[in-house]
């Protein structure tokens, strides 16, 4: 391999003009990621707002609703991936590791998520920005007669959450937990 063939790097071995601007660009973006890490509430609001936006955008182009589905299918998985633990209570054997308590005397184990909250809330956004973006190509604007695909996200969340919330009774946790309980002290 000659000394120009690895990808970012011109022939002099220097990153090129193009990869040290998009290495810049991704620093800059992990930063703003970084900060706004603490400011939950604020997150969730902008998230709200774009959705909005998208859904405004949408009504008035009065299309994309194949966009909008699989928006709402790929929101659907991921709020089914926050909702589950980390560590499926289904595949484990009775002694095979960590498993979540089921009686009131055994040791507390916080809940762990398989999707954190944060990657959660950048997977949406995320999700929106694309699919904002496909309602500016008319390629993406199949014709498609819209109160089926609300009928069957509508008919797919019901049944999606219902097995969830089965899996989540049957073994016992709860995905929005606040820490130990605190009992207070008799004196």
């Amino acid at each position: 391999m000659s000394e120009g063939d690895s990808v970012g790097e011109s022939i002099h071995g220097k990153p090129s003009v193009v990869a040290a601007f998009f290495t810049r660009v991704g620093q800059v973006y992990q930063s703003w990621l970084d900060k706004s890490t603490p400011f939950y509430a604020v997150r969730w609001a902008l998230t709200l707002l774009l959705t909005a936006v998208y859904m405004i955008r949408v009504y008035i182009l009065q299309g994309w609703y194949i966009v909008t589905y699989a928006l709402g299918i790929y929101h659907l998985n991921l709020f089914i991936a926050f909702l589950s633990p980390k560590v499926d209570p289904s595949l484990l054997e009775e002694d095979d590791g960590p498993s979540l308590p089921t009686k009131q005397n055994e040791e507390f184990r916080p809940f762990i998520r398989r999707l954190p909250e944060f990657k959660f809330w950048h997977s949406a956004t995320k999700g929106i920005v694309i699919a904002m973006i496909c309602t500016f190509f008319d390629a993406f604007n199949v014709p498609v007669f819209w109160p089926i695909l609300v009928m069957y996200f509508i008919m797919l969340f019901c049944i999606t959450m219902k097995r969830q919330i089965k899996h989540m009774i049957k073994y016992r946790y709860l995905p929005f937990t606040h820490g130990k309980r605190t009992y207070r002290e008799e004196t």
